[in-house]
């Protein structure tokens, strides 16, 4: 079997995310990830070491892809990051999935703490804009109620028409507080 590609630690994340979105985190195999990409069966061992390695990495990319989300609503606050935690849920949702897994992942990995702080600093940074500074407890009332609507949207139990609509409408009940009520601008 030849394969040149120029990256191929990203064409294997990549695969890692299709083969979730098609059959789950359970059933994926890293033998089945190098057929599917086309490479040897050692392939993603070398990048990865093993399964749990590999879900890391993917783990680590899906961290990073929320903070950039959430930090691209630029000096937007509270409610804008948590629609764009929830927009980053429903198009990354392989990511989504294996991020909030820990037993799955190498949970002592400088690159996944590094990107789940960067997230963590993303969605801190509309707390503050809502709270008169930083707010660990409110940060996490905040984090709760933006992934549990996320997760309802993805396992079918809210239907997703609409579903960044309401997520202004939910995010929107976190202003409240700082009378900032639902469906308001933040």
């Amino acid at each position: 079997m030849t394969y040149h590609h120029g990256d191929l630690r990203r064409t294997l994340l990549a695969e890692t995310a299709s083969a979730i979105a098609e059959d789950g985190v359970a059933k994926l195999s890293m033998r089945a990830l190098a057929k599917r990409a086309g490479v040897s069966n050692a392939a993603p061992a070398y990048h990865f070491g093993d399964k749990s390695g590999l879900l890391t990495a993917l783990a680590a990319e899906g961290f990073d892809r929320l903070a950039e989300a959430m930090a691209s609503v630029g000096d937007g606050g509270l409610i804008s990051r948590g629609v764009a935690y929830v927009e980053f849920a429903l198009a990354c949702p392989s990511h989504f999935t294996v991020m909030f897994q820990p037993r799955l992942l190498h949970d002592d990995d400088a690159e996944l703490a590094a990107a789940r702080q960067r997230a963590w600093a993303a969605l801190s940074v509309g707390v503050a804009t809502t709270r008169s500074g930083p707010d660990s407890d409110f940060g996490v009332a905040a984090w709760s109620i933006v992934h549990g609507y996320a997760t309802l949207v993805l396992s079918g139990a809210v239907e997703p028409e609409d579903a960044l609509k309401q997520a202004r409408i939910v995010a929107g009940h976190l202003g409240e507080g700082a009378g900032k009520g639902p469906g308001k601008s933040d």
